[in-house]
This record gives C-alpha cells, structure tokens and sequence, in this order.
C-alpha cells in the first residue's frame, strides 16, 4: 500500500490558500473530539461499575439469602455472599481504574492541544504575513501595468503628434514621456522588490509549512497509537474483571461440591430432634362399654394398700398362740 504522508498531500496552487493546512488542522481537532468522546466514555463507565459494585454490596448486608441454613449449605451460602461482596468491591476498585484512564487520556489530549497550538500560532502568523505581502505585489503589480501602459501612451503620443503640434507642445510631450518612463522605473522596481519579498516569505511559509505537516502527522500517529493502546488496555481491564470475578464464584463453586446432602440433614436431625417414639394408635371406644368397665372396677377394687401386695395369709394358730404371729414360719415376735 503507498505511504500517504501529510507534507506531500496537502498542498495547493493557489498560494493564498490554506485549505491543506484547513483540512489537516480540522482532522487533529475531530481526533482529540473522539479522544473526549473515549474520556467521557470511561468516566459514565466507571460511574456505572461504581454504582453497580456499590449495590452489590448493600445486597449482601441487607439482603437475607437462605439465612436459616444449617451445616454445609450455610457454609457455601456465607461464602457465596463473601465472594459476592468481593464481586462488589472489584467493581468499585474497576471505576477507580477507568476514571484513572479517563484523567490520562485527558492529560495527552490537552498536551497535544498545547503542542498543536503553539504550531497554529506560528503558521497563523506565516499565513497573515503571506497573504499581506501577497496583496503588496499584486498592487505593485497592478501599478506597474499602469505605468507601462502610461509609458506606451506618451510614447505613442509623442510618434502621432511629432509633426502636428507646435515645439512647446511636443516640449510637453516630451516631459510627460520622461515622467511616465521615470514612473515606471519606480514602479518596476518597487514591484521587483515586492516580488522578492514575496518569494522570501513564500520560501519561509513553504518551509514551515512542510514542518506542521510533518509535526501534525507525528502527534496524528501518537494519538492514534495513544487511543488504540487505551482501548486495549480498557479491554483487558474488563477482561480482568471477568477472570475476577469468575474467580470468586469458583470460590462457591468449590464450597458447593463439599456441600454434603446427608451430613446436612444429619446435622438437623441431631440438632433440633424431638423424640424417637410416636404416639400409639387412636381407637374407638364404645361409650356404655366405656362405663360398664368403669362400675364394674369400682365394685372389684381392693381395698387401700392391698392391691399391691396381695391377700393377708391364713393364720394356722390360735390368736392366743405364740405361732398365732407367724406368717409362713417367719415370725414377727422375737424369743
């Protein structure tokens, strides 16, 4: 592909123009426009993460996830928030990052600004002084045609009138010839001179001009390297970002797989537990059966104290009798 280069393309044949200059001067302000364009690009992008990492945050302290968990479940979730809350204050150190890139940005651009600006300055003043001296000579110029054409007039003047006038006429003739030719000396040689400075002040403008061109298409170069590096650089920041946050939910994802199902309901059961024994079947109970059982173990019930230990024994002596004590052979009387 043929190399483009900004001193050899912008010229014109009229050399009052600045049209080349014009189109290369509007094209380095529409680059740092879009270098503007970027900065305030990053910065509403950091005011975005900002605020999305700062929610993500206040999700995590205010917002209940599965609270009542117990065991390893809880375990995750309590990472899970964790590595969310991290998720957040990524997103937050991310906007310091862009707003970082942004001021950057923003220090290059105003760089280039002064820089091209001191460069307008000097070609501002070429292009003024140019197109003055440009203007002299085309007067000079015009001055001197008319002094020629002076000069052509009295000449012919003299030749037609040579002999239809008197001598003092043509004295007059003759004086007027010598004046327009003495007019047009200094009118060639004021335009000459014209001429000359115009050729230096053209040398110096061409000179100069080839030097912006030549600064223009560097700084040009710069930016566009600048911006194509700080767009990349921005990629692998949210890149970054990605790989972060992935990360930290790999963080749960591991906590997740140690989750154990059995040791969970283990836990609970052990934990909060109420009894091993049900209650026994509930069975139907007929209500006069229900009161005939009730009369008939009132009449068949013991007396007090005798239920437990079973009927008094016979006593196998007299109530007089010693042995009338005995119960069994055991006797309660001591000898």
């Amino acid at each position: 592909m043929k190399e483009t280069q900004f001193k050899g393309n912008f010229w014109s044949t009229d050399l009052t123009s600045t049209a080349g200059y014009d189109s290369i001067i509007q094209h380095l302000n529409d680059g740092r426009k879009n270098c503007k364009e970027f900065e305030d690009f990053l910065k509403e992008r950091a005011n975005i993460e900002e605020k999305y990492g700062k929610e993500l945050i206040n999700l995590t302290k205010k917002k209940p996830c599965g609270q009542t968990e117990l065991n390893t479940l809880k375990r995750a979730l309590e990472v899970f928030k964790q590595q969310v809350d991290g998720v957040g204050q990524s997103h937050i150190q991310l906007a310091q990052t862009l707003r970082e890139e942004a001021r950057k940005m923003e220090d290059f651009r105003e760089k280039q600004k002064l820089h091209q600006k001191k460069v307008e300055l000097v070609m501002d003043a070429i292009h003024k002084n140019r197109n003055l001296q440009y203007k002299k000579t085309v007067e000079a110029k015009k001055l001197y045609e008319q002094r020629c054409r002076d000069k052509d007039e009295a000449e012919q003047a003299v030749h037609r009138n040579a002999n239809l006038v008197t001598q003092k006429q043509q004295e007059k003739l003759f004086v007027k010839l010598a004046q327009s030719k003495s007019a047009l000396e200094d009118s060639d040689r004021q335009y000459q001179l014209n001429v000359g400075a115009l050729e230096k002040i053209r040398e110096e403008w061409q000179n100069e001009h080839t030097k912006a061109c030549e600064f223009f298409e560097t700084q040009e170069s710069e930016r566009i390297n600048y911006f194509r590096n700080a767009l990349w650089l921005h990629l692998n920041q949210l890149s970054q970002e990605c790989v972060q946050s992935d990360e930290r939910y790999e963080e749960t994802r591991r906590s997740l797989e140690v989750c154990s199902i059995e040791k969970d309901i283990d836990f609970f059961v052990n934990f909060r537990k109420t009894g091993s024994v049900p209650p026994a079947p509930v069975v139907y109970e007929n209500y006069y059966n229900t009161r005939r059982n009730a009369t008939s173990t009132r009449n068949q019930a013991p007396a007090p104290g005798i239920g437990r230990r079973g009927p008094l024994p016979i006593p196998v002596s007299g109530p007089g009798d010693p042995d009338y004590a005995t119960i069994d052979g055991y006797s309660l009387i001591h000898h």
